[in-house]
């Protein structure tokens, strides 16, 4: 960096000059976070659709079983600060590929849970992936594109969000009564 870090986004980016010399953007990858978004997002607003299964079977209240969604919101935003902190030294393609792990572990989790503790462990994973995740993605864009196709690159990753929010509740209620809640994680 030519300056010091001064905030979390300064950290995040390794080398802000590299963004703004690169020639050519790297659409694929702005994809491929726009790609990653969506599947955290639908991850995250599955639960809201499939409470009531959900609790009957882990055998609690649907306040409780309501508790999953809330976990998640909590540790994202408290994750979402301090993630780009905490990996600054590591390769952010490696932190990246860790983080969508997570989202699979999560999801994995959740649909083979057996307790309602068991269920908040994975959404707890999953709100660390998710707060990590966000908080990198609008750095990786600066790295991927020139910064004059800076708004565009958000465009595509926002899309991603657009799309989880408005698909990922009736999805995972048809995916819930079809084949089970358990389902729908996976």
């Amino acid at each position: 960096m030519t300056e010091p870090a001064t905030g979390v986004i300064d950290a995040a980016v390794l080398d802000r000059t590299e963004a703004e010399e690169r020639s050519e953007p790297v659409w694929g990858a702005v994809v491929s976070l726009a790609l990653g978004v969506f599947g955290l997002v639908t991850a995250e607003f599955l639960p809201a659709s499939l409470l009531t299964r959900l609790a009957q079977d882990l055998g609690v209240s649907e306040g409780a079983a309501g508790q999953a969604v809330t976990a998640t919101a909590v540790v994202g935003a408290i994750a979402a600060p301090t993630m780009a902190i905490v990996t600054k030294r590591l390769d952010r393609r490696l932190v990246m590929w860790l983080l969508t792990l997570l989202l699979i572990v999560s999801n994995l989790l959740a649909a083979f849970a057996s307790s309602l503790t068991m269920l908040l462990l994975a959404r707890v994973v999953l709100g660390v992936a998710l707060g990590g995740f966000w908080s990198m993605s609008a750095a990786m864009a600066m790295r991927l594109v020139p910064m004059r196709l800076m708004p565009r690159a958000m465009s595509i990753i926002l899309t991603g969000v657009s799309v989880a929010t408005v698909t990922a509740a009736p999805v995972g209620a048809y995916v819930g009564d079809i084949w089970g809640w358990r389902t729908a994680f996976m």
